[in-house]
């Protein structure tokens, strides 16, 4: 059975993109020294990157390749996606999507982007584990890591280390 995983971004303040949704405070810290835990090293472990529509339109505004061409990438919406930038599958129904997510074992599967398609992992008890990466930035205002929707856990911390430029890496299992 293929675990779902979260791999995130957060400012200090809890939140993962500015108020305007810009990432620009993140992309500081781009070339950050992560060792075992950077980015691409994740990457490779992932056969299924499942995003919500907010995230997938963000990534197809940038003006970079499209980084998920070696993964099957599901995105989370129920408004159609014209002339999408990749090839991509597209769902509406989150508990359908998790039975289904469940049922593969070729590959472990990334919950890519923002708190909210997160949260509804969470509130569903279908996210395994997250590493979240504090970034030493207060922004103030934005968009939390986890929406405030009243659900509450006491997730189990498998590690918490102090990486290059005063980031912090925090992984926990639910």
């Amino acid at each position: 059975m293929a675990r779902i995983l979260g791999y995130i971004a957060s400012s200090l303040d809890g939140m993962i993109a500015d108020q305007d949704d810009n990432l620009d405070w993140l992309f500081a810290y781009d070339g950050m020294e992560l060792g075992d835990h950077d980015y691409n090293k994740f990457l490779k472990r992932i056969r299924t990157v499942v995003m919500g529509r907010r995230t997938y339109d963000f990534i197809a505004r940038q003006p970079s390749d499209w980084a998920y061409g070696a993964q099957r990438v599901i995105v989370v919406t129920s408004r159609p996606i014209e002339n999408p930038v990749a090839e991509i599958e597209v769902r509406s129904d989150v508990d359908a999507l998790i039975k289904e997510l469940r049922a593969l074992d070729d590959g472990d599967i990334w919950m890519l982007g923002g708190g909210q398609l997160q949260m509804a992992f969470l509130e569903r008890g279908a996210l395994d584990e997250i590493e979240i990466y504090v970034m030493p930035e207060m922004l103030g205002s934005g968009r939390p890591l986890f929406p405030m929707t009243g659900f509450r856990t006491s997730p189990t911390l498998i590690s918490a280390q102090a990486l290059d430029r005063g980031c912090v890496r925090l992984h926990y299992r639910f």
